[in-house]
């Protein structure tokens, strides 16, 4: 079996691990050299930098997931369509040399099944929702994946069937940072202000309008009803209060959570005080992802 490095390289990070044969993480390593930070011509030099030293095992097979495979990474992987499974995927591989270092396709599916509706795409979140199907010896799950971009994912037999981009996090730091709340809100975030953060879930789970209640953390803090450091706190539990307020969620069908710690808390919280079952996963399921689809295609 050939010794697999694995690489998650987004717009801000790059984080690679050495993989064992079960496809989990021997050695971690993380840099703050997303695919913004790589002038033209540099992937290949960023690349040996973070694990050039990994590579030098002739049996090494480097796999990478994420926006380097974007038009503005180091070369583009086109979309596999949905359904997507591990097959699919490492049938799609973009090969940068061969049979040593390859680059995973993002996915593609169409929104309301029409080729002439609106496309949405993962590049990254399709590795990790088959990594989550791996380490949790599922065929079937709806996955949720907590980010700037939140994926929903839908998996059936083993494959990604459907998938939906809500842009929470970017409507956040908007709000947060170039609309009136600016001008009320502390410069920095502080801690969780978990009241706070429930109390604006519950409004947008009532109000089911984001563009009225979203100024409920204008008036709120106009009559001193909610804090100055627990403003974004409720802003946060608006906008994820809106995302969950759209989704179907049944309490006989668990969500699996997956990613980063602190946003998938909020995630969690939420979720819990909603009365959705859920289960809570790392960033590991990555690196079994792209092990699974390292065998795949080898």
């Amino acid at each position: 079996m050939r010794e697999v490095v694995a690489v998650d390289w987004g717009t801000s990070s790059l984080r690679v691990a050495r993989l064992g044969a079960d496809g989990r993480a021997i050695e971690e390593r993380e840099f703050a050299r997303g695919i913004l930070t790589v002038p033209p011509g540099g992937f290949p030099q960023a690349f040996d930098e973070a694990c050039g030293d990994w590579m030098k095992s002739p049996d090494a097979l480097a796999v990478i997931c994420g926006m380097a495979g974007s038009k503005q990474g180091w070369r583009e992987a086109p979309y596999a369509p949905c359904p997507a499974g591990f097959a699919e995927i490492a049938n799609r591989l973009t090969w940068i040399e061969p049979n040593r270092i390859a680059i995973v396709p993002g996915v593609v599916c169409e929104i309301d099944g029409s080729p002439d509706g609106a496309p949405d795409v993962i590049r990254g979140e399709e590795t990790k929702a088959l990594g989550v199907l791996r380490m949790l010896r599922l065929n079937d799950a709806r996955i949720v994946m907590p980010g700037t971009h939140c994926k929903w994912v839908r998996a059936s037999d083993g494959c990604i069937e459907s998938f939906a981009t809500f842009m929470t996090g970017e409507f956040y730091a908007v709000l947060r940072q170039h609309s009136i709340f600016a001008r009320t809100m502390p410069p920095e975030d502080g801690e969780l202000d978990r009241g706070a953060f429930l109390r604006g879930v519950d409004h947008s789970i009532r109000r089911g309008n984001l563009l009225q209640s979203a100024f409920s953390a204008r008036t709120l803090s106009l009559f001193d009803r909610i804090t100055p450091e627990a403003a974004p706190s409720y802003l946060s539990g608006l906008l994820i209060g809106e995302e969950l307020r759209t989704q179907d969620l049944m309490p006989n069908e668990p969500l699996v959570l997956a990613g980063a710690d602190k946003l998938t808390q909020r995630y969690g919280i939420a979720l819990e005080h909603l009365g959705v079952p859920f289960r809570s996963l790392g960033q590991e399921a990555t690196w079994l992802g792209l092990h699974a689809i390292a065998q795949s295609g080898s």
